[in-house]
């Protein structure tokens, strides 16, 4: 068990049973909201790549298309 778990462990004994029982739910809800939130294994394992890197798009700056650089196609074939 780590320390904090021991900690919070140690604090929540000192509780009366009726606050032990309002941390528990809350623990609960935490615990609920969190899976609600985050995909399971086999969703992750099934998102695109956009979906996958969606959080980082236009997060830099250069131009839309990297096709469109003048020397792109500068002597190609030659």
């Amino acid at each position: 068990m780590t320390p904090l778990s021991e900690q919070i462990l140690r604090t929540v004994e000192e509780l009366p049973i009726e606050a032990r029982q309002q941390v528990l739910d809350f623990v609960e809800f935490l615990r609920s909201k969190r899976q609600l939130h985050e995909p399971s294994e086999i969703e992750q394992a099934q998102r695109s790549f956009l979906e996958t890197a969606q959080f980082a798009i236009g997060a830099g700056e250069g131009p839309e298309d990297l096709s469109t650089h003048q020397d792109y196609m500068d002597r190609y074939g030659q």
